[in-house]
């Protein structure tokens, strides 16, 4: 049987939940755009998020450990695939629009600077009097204007239901900008998934490579409630955390998790009567959330992390080092504009020289603005 985009668009408002987002109904692009014959609108957008550079790039972007630290350690790039795989398996279980879920995720940290959120602290430092800079926000200028891979419209002309989940991206790190996208409305569903995924997979992996690294022991976990529950539910010695065991623990900890979202997310809509995906964004609080008890102990140990690897003497060196990288090279650009890229000098005029030497510098890997900043102030290295 062919399974075209109609076929597939019957099948979705067939099989998803009322409360969904459905292809069929989207609201569109804001530029013409004809739509293929075998994708759904939300299928589309997420195949032209996954071909950008901004999205190649994130496999040499910092998530907390700067790439030359190690090639095992967690980068943007698989962050952002470990909240696209977590989403969808939330997406399924409540008959929430996987591909539109999809799209989200992938595209949700496009617009992070190397070095991670020391890079953004630094570069929101530098651009506090020209209009800052914040990661959301960059990712939403990303695909509505800065990737130029179409001749009848800036950026990827991305649907409405998409840029909507992106504006409206919330989690501990990120608080949502959505003016122009219904701000009394809460994100739909499936921005509401990807919030949860996001903060989810932070504190998991996070905690698997403050392990694996050392920087944090199982000892100092001891009275951690999620931790203590972890073991208790494994049989796992904490004690002995050779590769498979922390593989374990993670795991378990992912499973507990998810399994929490999904079933507190479908006591919730029970309770609130929501039919429709407006519905859902007309409530006074997500509906996609943790129960307040796994909430409380998500808390705690995300308050370990805070204290005892965020705070790590090794990160906070790799912080100080990022700083002083994106600083050095934001002041010489704007010194002396002539050492950018030509391709880089013919946006001045349009965005101004502050912002464009923010959007370079945004867009840079980790290795590339160490290697910028090396020819730029090492004597004898070739520019």
């Amino acid at each position: 049987m062919l399974y075209s985009r109609l076929k597939m668009e019957e099948t979705e408002d067939r099989t998803l939940a009322s409360y969904a987002s459905h292809s069929s109904a989207s609201r569109g692009r804001f530029y013409p755009d004809e739509e293929p014959e075998y994708r759904t609108i939300f299928q589309r957008d997420r195949d032209r998020i996954i071909h950008t550079t901004a999205f190649r790039r994130l496999e040499y972007k910092t998530q907390v450990f700067i790439t030359d630290e190690g090639d095992y350690y967690r980068t943007r790039l698989t962050h952002t695939m470990e909240v696209n795989q977590i989403g969808r398996t939330i997406a399924r279980a409540l008959g929430a629009n996987e591909d539109l879920t999809d799209a989200i995720s992938l595209a949700h940290d496009l617009g992070h600077p190397p070095f991670g959120h020391s890079g953004e602290r630094t570069l929101s430092r530098l651009m506090l009097e020209n209009g800052g800079f914040d990661h959301n926000r960059q990712s939403f200028r990303i695909v509505t204007e800065l990737e130029q891979r179409y001749p009848d419209f800036p950026g990827l002309n991305l649907s409405w239901e998409v840029l909507e989940g992106m504006v409206k991206h919330e989690t501990e790190y990120d608080r949502a900008d959505a003016k122009d996208f219904n701000p009394d409305l809460r994100g739909h569903i499936e921005a509401q998934i990807v919030n949860a995924a996001d903060a989810l997979a932070y504190s998991a992996h996070d905690l698997d490579d403050g392990l694996r690294s050392q920087m944090i022991s199982p000892r100092q976990l001891e009275g951690i409630e999620l931790w203590e529950l972890l073991v208790d539910h494994t049989n796992v010695n904490p004690y002995h955390m050779e590769e498979l065991n922390r593989h374990i623990l993670i795991r378990k900890l992912i499973g507990v998790e998810v399994t929490d979202v999904v079933e507190n997310t479908i006591k919730k809509i029970h309770q609130s009567g929501v039919k429709t995906a407006e519905d859902v964004q007309k409530l006074s609080y997500n509906v996609v959330s943790f129960s307040e008890d796994l909430h409380r102990r998500n808390r705690q140990l995300m308050d370990f992390l805070y204290r005892e690897l965020y705070n790590h003497y090794r990160v906070v060196r790799m912080a100080q080092k990022a700083d002083r990288i994106i600083t050095d090279l934001f002041e010489a650009y704007h010194t002396h504009p002539e050492i950018l890229p030509n391709h880089i000098q013919q946006t001045v005029e349009k965005r101004g020289l502050e912002r464009t030497i923010s959007d370079y510098i945004a867009g840079m890997t980790d290795r590339f603005a160490i290697d910028e900043h090396h020819k730029l102030f090492e004597p004898g290295r070739l520019p």
